[in-house]
């Protein structure tokens, strides 16, 4: 299958690329000096992709969740999936964001799960889904749009929660958790991309959550790369607690694990991946 991935040297990109790849996959990106807003369109029709894997995003943590560039995605993405459409590309995988479901104490179903969207981020990926699905309807463009929840592992920006909690601790300096009750639906990147394979290859449409099923606390991630690390003593929680805008945010996983798809690594196993890959 010719697939075409933007956003390949990101964390999500680039895991998906590294597996397609191995998997016998042609894979055609768009790398540097070209942007989401100026791609080269005639090489890009050369290839004639089938596919198109959309993992292009701002997603730096502390900024993506509000930075005006979430609306500049937006506008380039709509343009470039109609573009796509038009070079014959039939199916068009989207990456979206557990954030676009309201708050729930319930795993997050695709089909009964409402949605209301709070930050920029996730009112902007929302647009481009209704967009991209109502164009898809209008063209016969097959549209899936895959509803990330919380990958972590190897390549991840060293902000991210595991990358902190285990640097500090192998610094041997004390972790304090500021919402250590907080439970979430993380899923090793590796287990990201042959999910997001299993989407491609089986040509699935509309919106799939991307999750493992199970929830996690935080203080089980703490407590968990303390123990791989052998510093169980450095785990503290703050007294009283900081609040949660999502408390709970796990994935309803039956339409994923429908496509013969299953998670590889436990959260042990996962974070040891992690941990060996640190600098």
């Amino acid at each position: 299958m010719k697939i075409f991935v933007t956003g390949a040297t990101g964390f999500v990109g680039r895991a998906f690329c590294e597996l397609a790849r191995a998997r016998g996959h042609q894979i055609a990106t768009l790398e540097r000096p070209y942007r989401l807003d100026a791609p080269p369109w005639e090489q890009i029709a050369k290839f004639e992709p089938e596919t198109c894997l959309h993992a292009a995003w701002i997603a730096t943590p502390g900024v993506y969740l509000t930075s005006p560039l979430n609306a500049d995605y937006l506008k380039w993405s709509l343009d470039f999936a109609k573009r796509m459409r038009k070079l014959g590309t039939r199916h068009f995988v989207s990456l979206g964001t557990c954030i676009e479901y309201a708050p729930s104490d319930q795993p997050m179903d695709e089909a009964s799960s409402p949605v209301a969207p709070r930050s920029p981020y996730a009112v902007a990926k929302n647009e481009l889904r209704i967009a991209l699905e109502n164009d898809a309807c209008s063209h016969g463009m097959t549209v899936a749009w895959a509803r990330l929840f919380y990958p972590y592992g190897p390549g991840e920006h060293p902000q991210r929660l595991s990358s902190i909690i285990a640097r500090r601790l192998r610094q041997n300096e004390t972790v304090m958790l500021n919402t250590p009750g907080s439970v979430k639906d993380y899923i090793h990147i590796a287990d990201v991309a042959s999910a997001l394979l299993a989407i491609t290859e089986a040509g699935t449409d509309g919106v799939v959550n991307i999750g493992t099923g199970h929830g996690v606390a935080v203080r089980e991630i703490a407590d968990t790369l303390a123990q791989l690390l052998g510093k169980p003593d450095l785990v503290r929680e703050a007294s009283p607690p900081q609040p949660d805008e999502y408390p709970y945010l796990v994935a309803d996983a039956g339409k994923l694990a429908s496509l013969g798809w299953q998670p590889h690594y436990d959260l042990a196993s996962g974070l040891q991946t992690l941990i060996d890959s640190l600098p």
